[in-house]
């Protein structure tokens, strides 16, 4: 009897319909199917602009004071306290610029990759973010699904099992950037590998509050962000490599104006 009552309750429950099925995104074949979701997701939504402090700790132990700022796609600055020493790296058109007492010291073209999967894939077109992962050398013909931390993920660039081979992993949920692993360009025998953990929801996107740099498995750095502020109000002019500019978005440190 109970079977039957089983049975008849299971008749009356809301099959899903063809059109709520068809909302959901079949797995990506490929690395670039994955950037497109990726994008589609949440293009219009996430935050354009963004500020935050970083405590960062050094292999050494020593720990620093960073003031960042980003402003998608492409853009990043990082100041090193204190202000007043001028030391700043700007990311910029595929090109980093290193400052030191406000003076520009060195250039070097430089793909950030972690600028790229963690930020700008939600704002560029997706053929230029493959071209540059392409570049990176991620082989965007692999994907396939494993966990990270108990979450469904997908992983680009690598079989299963391979963890030599230049990654990247995604969480397949909620589709922002959580790990990558590539040979050291230094030694290839050591596997360098970046970790964006303990994420916020931020300004329609998402923010990792800290992030691991380790090689073979050994922690080398840690970053832990503070005080993130999203489409705050930034001038172009701090992104200029022609010319240092103070960091206007940082208001305070230690009592003093940079």
């Amino acid at each position: 009897m109970l079977r039957f009552a089983l049975a008849a309750y299971t008749l009356l429950l809301p099959f899903p319909s063809a059109a709520s099925r068809e909302s959901e995104p079949a797995a990506p074949k490929t690395g670039e199917e994955l950037l497109t979701l990726m994008r589609d997701r949440y293009v219009g939504k996430w935050y354009r602009t963004l500020t935050f402090t970083q405590k960062t700790t050094l292999p050494d132990g020593k720990i620093e004071t960073w003031y960042e700022a980003l402003e998608l796609p492409g853009k990043l600055r990082i100041d090193i306290a204190p202000l007043d020493s001028g030391k700043t790296l700007l990311f910029r058109n595929d090109s980093l610029y290193v400052f030191d007492q406000k003076k520009l010291k060195a250039s070097q073209p430089l793909l950030h990759p972690l600028m790229v999967l963690g930020f700008d894939v939600y704002q560029a077109p997706v053929k230029e973010t493959a071209e540059k992962l392409r570049a990176l050398k991620f082989d965007l013909s692999k994907v396939h699904e494993t966990t990270w931390r108990g979450r469904p993920t997908y992983v680009v660039g690598a079989a299963p099992g391979d963890t030599t081979s230049p990654q990247f992993w995604i969480d397949a949920e909620r589709l922002y950037f959580v790990r990558s692993l590539a040979p050291s360009k230094q030694d290839p025998a050591v596997i360098s590998e970046t970790i964006f953990d303990k994420y916020v929801p931020l300004a329609g996107g998402w923010l990792e509050t800290q992030v691991l740099f380790l090689a073979n498995g050994k922690q080398q750095v840690k970053e832990e962000y503070s005080d993130p502020k999203a489409n705050v109000k930034l001038d172009p002019a701090i992104f200029d490599p022609g010319a240092w500019k103070a960091p206007g978005w940082v208001r305070n440190e230690g009592g003093r104006r940079p």
